[in-house]
């Protein structure tokens, strides 16, 4: 009988605990409002994008989430063809400008902007 009663003190113990951390101490919370989840290193806004952007960034995960490893393949898709851009703009831009010959020649100021062997 005595360990009955020692059970349900035991109990309401326990209960006036939970109770008093959930509802919280008055005007002072036991636990802090949480924060929204917001990308952490978001895309520059000031100058385009490039590789270590895209390399860099983080996205935040939702309850109902996403797979993870999808979205990284998408990232690094991403970041490969923006690397191979850069490469080829800078290789189109410094073979334009090591081009002699005046600007009204045939086919001056024309850039082709297609990956090798696309036509």
């Amino acid at each position: 009988m005595i360990v009955f009663f020692f059970l349900m003190i035991a109990l309401v113990v326990v209960v006036a605990a939970v109770t008093l951390a959930v509802i919280g101490g008055g005007s002072e919370a036991v636990l802090p409002e949480a924060e929204p989840d917001r990308v952490a290193d978001a895309l520059p806004e000031t100058r385009p994008v490039v590789r270590a952007d895209i390399d860099a960034l983080r996205l935040p995960v939702a309850p109902r989430g996403y797979r993870m490893a999808e979205v990284d393949d998408v990232l690094e898709r991403l970041a490969a063809e923006l690397a191979e851009r850069d490469a080829r703009i800078a290789q189109l831009t410094a073979a334009a400008a090591a081009r002699p010959g005046p600007a009204d020649a045939a086919g001056a100021g024309h850039v082709d902007l297609t990956k090798d062997g696309e036509r």
